[in-house]
């Protein structure tokens, strides 16, 4: 459509032409002694136009001539900028492919002439790790280093990653601390902060980034779980040797986290080692009251072996009562049969001790409960019966 349009204005310029050269009757005289040169007015028209359209190309050509260093050097530079990006692309592709001879191959044709070297000499180093030719890969991150400061967080990502992978807690959480605070605190960063500080033992700074990150929605509530447990678990067991320094640390654990089975169980052996028997009874009976656990129920019957008898004595008669109410919902359950009878026969009372061992045996042989009695049969004077069960015991696996 667009061609026909310009095929009749062509037609109707050269119609209004001719009619214009019938009609006009002016002309143009150059005089220049003793030349002299007359021409009509549409021609003088034609020979303006045609000299300006000319003169006007002539001088494009010039202006290019004058110009074509400049544009082959502009040419010459897209051309390289076009070829380390392809480089670039192609590294990133070998990479995910896992093919990492060629990814570094690529990387390094687009850090000698890309327009982004630091990114080049990062990806570069990833695939040096990867071929664990380490001193490589620290030459490529000495490169990244000195591309200035626009790349300081990708190359502080990429060194904690690396160090990382390589367990290298204590560089990972150096790279980590001083990017956050060199910036805003990003989530993916934290993540990889907390997997630093729980490889170098950091427990107080996993609890905080675990509340943290949960919080934020960043990690699953269940890992975040996890991660809590296990650094209460390492700071108790830490403060271990001194009584106050473990009840200090206990009562400044969340009630929430202290009935956790794990968290009870690790404070009330350490209470135990202690000789804080109380304590231990204590927080025994708090998380059994929020959930039943077995191990939990064997650790109950258990009592420092630093309190003399008369203490012994007091502190299984409290626990006996307790667990006699227990028993009032739980009458089928071994374990807690059997703490009972371990219980009993810390106070004593040997009758009991053996009814509850037997019956703890009447619903499950265990070896433990075999072992009790065995050692109840000796100190009745009972050598057959004791022989008898640590035979049994030893059959059990």
């Amino acid at each position: 459509m667009r061609s026909l349009f310009w095929l009749l204005a062509v037609f109707a310029a050269a119609v209004a032409i001719v009619i214009l050269g019938r009609v006009d009757a002016g002309y143009v005289l150059f005089v220049y002694p003793p030349y002299r040169v007359e021409m009509t007015m549409l021609f003088f028209a034609f020979a303006a136009a045609a000299s300006f359209v000319l003169l006007y190309f002539v001088l494009r050509v010039l202006g290019q001539a004058v110009s074509l260093p400049a544009t082959v050097r502009a040419y010459r530079a897209r051309r390289r900028r076009e070829r380390a990006h392809a480089a670039l692309a192609a590294a990133l592709q070998a990479y995910y492919e896992g093919r990492y001879t060629r990814a570094e191959k690529e990387a390094t044709v687009a850090f000698e002439i890309g327009p982004a070297p630091g990114l080049a000499a990062l990806l570069a180093a990833r695939a040096a790790h990867q071929m664990r030719d380490f001193e490589r890969r620290d030459r490529w991150l000495e490169r990244a280093d000195s591309s200035g400061a626009a790349l300081q967080t990708a190359r502080l990502v990429s060194r904690a990653e690396l160090a990382l992978e390589e367990r290298d807690f204590g560089a990972a959480r150096d790279a980590l601390r001083k990017l956050q605070s060199a910036g805003p605190r990003h989530i993916a960063t934290a993540r990889m902060l907390l997997r630093a500080e729980r490889g170098a033992g950091a427990w107080d700074e996993v609890l905080r980034l675990a509340g943290q990150l949960v919080k934020r929605d960043a990690i699953a509530p269940a890992l975040a779980e996890e991660y809590k447990v296990q650094a209460n678990v390492e700071l108790l067991s830490r403060s271990a040797d001194d009584a106050e320094a473990f009840e200090r640390r206990w009562r400044g654990i969340p009630a929430r986290d202290q009935i956790h089975p794990r968290v009870a169980g690790a404070a009330a052996r350490h209470a135990t080692a202690l000789g804080k028997a109380s304590l231990a009874r204590e927080i025994l009976e708090r998380a059994l009251g929020a959930e039943w656990t077995s191990k939990l129920v064997t650790l109950y019957g258990e009592l420092p072996a630093e309190l003399d008898a008369a203490e012994r004595e007091e502190e299984a008669r409290l626990r006996i009562e307790r667990a006699e109410r227990w028993l009032a919902t739980r009458s089928r359950d071994p374990e807690l049969l059997a703490t009972l009878g371990r219980l009993c026969a810390h106070a004593e009372l040997w009758g009991k001790a053996k009814s509850f061992l037997e019956a703890s045996l009447s619903f499950e042989e265990s070896r433990a409960a075999h072992l009790e009695l065995a050692r109840l049969a000796e100190r009745l004077g009972q050598p057959a019966d004791a022989q008898n069960h640590f035979r049994r015991a030893a059959e059990l696996p």
